[in-house]
């Protein structure tokens, strides 16, 4: 474990990894959580040290996902449709089609929209001039429109209100809109992941306000042009094609 989180794997896909690789031994399953405790609880000293400084997030802490200590309040979004109500097909990646979405932050309150389609992880990112939610929700109208008919039929969001509007959403798209519960970012799990990914060309404290679409556009390919493990290394924007071509 220690040599894959030395080689900027993050906890993760460690623990898919050894899923994939140990198929038949129980023994060798470890959840992502275990790891990031023994990061922060057992590691000491130098190795400790060592280790933190490979993963994506720098934080001294991490709560667990069943953490009963909870965060800033999002806000009410009224007629909000649960995350537990999507269609199965959703749930296991079967088909093309469902995205997760969030806002990735900068300096001086920017943001950007960042968008992933979950069974081919293939990237959008959307410029948006502010975090209200009339700029989110008309930012993702005027992207979507230019997506080809079928590419998007579902979207689950975080509990932010920066998408309170989404009905005019839904509305505009023909898209339905599915909320996480509260303080659960890992049921967006291909979007955090990715979120994650971006604070390369991002780092932490940027003023996103200075990046036009063109160079988000820029960004986004080349996150779609790499091949992915989880994809048996074929790229994010090679599988979406397939996929799109084998259901029209």
């Amino acid at each position: 474990m220690a040599q894959k989180l030395s080689d900027d794997w993050s906890p993760q896909q460690i623990s898919g990894w050894l899923r994939v690789e140990y198929v038949d031994d129980p023994h060798m399953r470890v959840s992502h959580e275990t790891i990031y405790k023994s990061l922060f609880v057992q590691a000491r000293g130098v190795l400790k040290r060592e280790l933190l400084s490979h993963l994506r997030t720098r934080r001294l802490i991490r709560r667990g996902k069943h953490s009963t200590t909870r965060g800033q309040p999002r806000g009410r979004i009224i007629d909000a449709v649960s995350i537990r109500e999507r269609p199965a097909e959703v749930e296991d990646r079967a088909v093309p089609g469902h995205w997760e979405g969030d806002l990735l932050a900068g300096g001086k309150n920017s943001h950007i929209a960042t968008l992933v389609e979950r069974h081919s992880r293939f990237v959008m990112l959307v410029k948006v001039p502010g975090k209200d939610t009339d700029s989110v929700v008309s930012a993702l109208v005027r992207q979507i429109r230019h997506l080809p008919a079928g590419v998007m039929s579902s979207l689950t969001w975080d509990r932010g209100t920066e998408l309170a509007d989404h009905k005019r959403f839904s509305v505009a798209t023909d898209v339905s809109v599915y909320f996480c519960d509260p303080q659960c970012p890992w049921q967006r799990g291909s979007n955090e992941n990715t979120n994650g990914l971006l604070r390369q060309y991002f780092p932490k404290g940027t003023d996103l306000a200075g990046y036009s679409q063109k160079n988000l556009d820029a960004v986004a390919r080349q996150l779609n042009s790499r091949p992915r493990k989880t994809l048996g290394f074929t790229t994010p924007a090679v599988k979406l094609s397939q996929s799109v071509a084998m259901t029209a």
